[in-house]
């Protein structure tokens, strides 16, 4: 009787502190995670929009790019990153030995052909078979796309292998040498690196996708939401781990999946800190919390920071001064996105962004990134947490429109609530580089979530 009557007190202090939630954090708040997909509607969409991007973005990467044909080449379960995302649902991998070809036709346009014994997500309108020995072997299938090279003799024959982008590096050495022996040796100078091609394709999105980022960055800011409410949070009681237990329980069971683990950390004043410990990772009363939330839904990914404090008795909001910390953070997301403009490289942009916000007197840190098909994705890499003078290579390429991008950033912030002990803001949320401008997807957690 005992353990019903607790169990009840329980229930009803949950139910009542749930009504208790923060102001507005500042995100949409349209109620996306009410309105999750079935997998077949969402493999629908994929495929429409698949279609979409072989017809109007592809032609116009390879001839950006100067490659005439275009050659993905992978075995079932060692899959090129790539390859997966030319390939239709319900299929998740290849086949055996999968080979996909795009040959710039000019005013014909891109044919899209496979040269694969077995169909799978090959199969339908999206790609034509060329493979006549239908044998199962699997030199057939090299013999096949060296008979296409030497009918259409192509300038330029494009691979992905790469030195430094590992989106342009899918082609292992054993279909690399046995492609080679294939090939005759009059056609091997025509072969090039097809890696910008690579971080091109990975790297745009078409409209609808542009258009369906706002939802799944919006099904983010909802379970966020979630996590960081008296729903999940019983303050001195639930650990971080409980939390982030709970989100992966929490997107498994809507019928989505996370590309990165759930990480929930707090950061408390020193005084509290001394109280209870250094290891220790019980929420309690006045501390600030932190979450990377790495969703995947309609094949694109989010990569968001939530913040949340834990009210003390009788506080309302956060203190003056941890407000104020995020505000300063938000301020270094600001001028960051500023120094956004077609052609710069990530190096020139965190240089510039760096040099303003130091000299706001911010103590910044910038470790941006491309998102999209990918979660540390393809294209610019603008800043990493252990390389604020910029990042070789990969820092050194250019920003292209319809590009999406995780504006995430860090501010220092001394507290005067916490005797001067210092607190960091690491605000991160999904924006879109169009030729609008750069804007977030979903709008940004302007306040701190409230744990009451």
């Amino acid at each position: 009787m005992r353990s019903f009557k607790h169990s009840m007190i329980v229930i009803i202090v949950l139910a009542l502190t749930g009504l208790l939630q923060a102001q507005d954090p500042g995100v949409s708040g349209a109620g996306d995670i009410d309105n999750i997909l079935p997998l077949r509607t969402r493999a629908k969409i994929h495929n429409d929009i698949l279609e979409w991007r072989l017809e109007h973005i592809l032609p116009e990467l390879m001839r950006r790019e100067g490659i005439d044909l275009w050659i993905v080449l992978n075995r079932e379960n060692n899959e090129d990153p790539v390859y997966l995302s030319m390939v239709s649902k319900p299929n998740d991998w290849a086949r055996r030995l999968s080979i996909l070809l795009f040959h710039d036709q000019g005013e014909k346009g891109v044919a899209r052909l496979t040269a694969n014994w077995h169909g799978t997500s090959t199969t339908g309108p999206l790609y034509t078979n060329i493979l006549k020995d239908k044998s199962k072997d699997v030199q057939s299938q090299f013999d096949c796309i060296v008979d296409y090279i030497k009918k259409h003799n192509p300038k330029k024959i494009g691979l992905n292998y790469s030195k430094s982008w590992n989106y342009g590096d899918g082609l292992t050495v054993g279909l690399w040498k046995e492609f080679l022996n294939t090939l005759p040796e009059s056609y091997h100078d025509r072969i090039v690196s097809a890696e910008y091609l690579c971080v091109g394709w990975l790297e745009t999105r078409s409209p609808q996708e542009l258009s369906n980022y706002r939802i799944v960055c919006g099904v983010a800011h909802d379970i966020i939401a979630e996590a960081f409410s008296n729903r999940v949070i019983v303050p001195n009681l639930t650990t971080t781990d409980d939390v982030s237990w709970w989100m992966r329980q929490r997107v498994k069971d809507l019928g989505m999946d996370y590309w990165s683990e759930f990480n929930v950390q707090i950061q408390r004043s020193p005084k509290d800190k001394k109280l209870y410990g250094e290891n220790d990772n019980i929420i309690r009363r006045g501390d600030c919390l932190w979450t990377d939330f790495c969703l995947v839904y309609l094949e694109l990914r989010t990569d968001i920071n939530g913040q949340a404090y834990v009210c003390r008795l009788g506080e309302k909001d956060a203190p003056e001064g941890i407000k104020n910390a995020l505000r300063r953070a938000h301020r270094v997301q600001e001028i960051y996105m500023s120094e956004f403009k077609e052609g710069r490289t990530g190096n020139e942009v965190l240089k510039s962004a760096l040099a303003k916000a130091r000299a706001e007197g911010l103590n910044p840190r910038i470790y941006s990134h491309p998102i999209g098909s990918y979660g540390h994705g393809a294209g610019t890499t603008i800043g990493r947490t252990e390389r604020q003078d910029g990042v070789p290579v990969m820092g050194d390429y250019p920003l292209h429109y319809n590009t999406c991008y995780s504006v995430e950033v860090s501010s220092t912030t001394k507290i005067p609530e916490w005797d001067g002990g210092e607190l960091t803001i690491g605000p991160e949320d999904n924006a879109a580089f169009t030729r609008k401008g750069i804007w977030f997807l979903d709008g940004r957690q302007e306040n701190f979530y409230l744990v009451r």
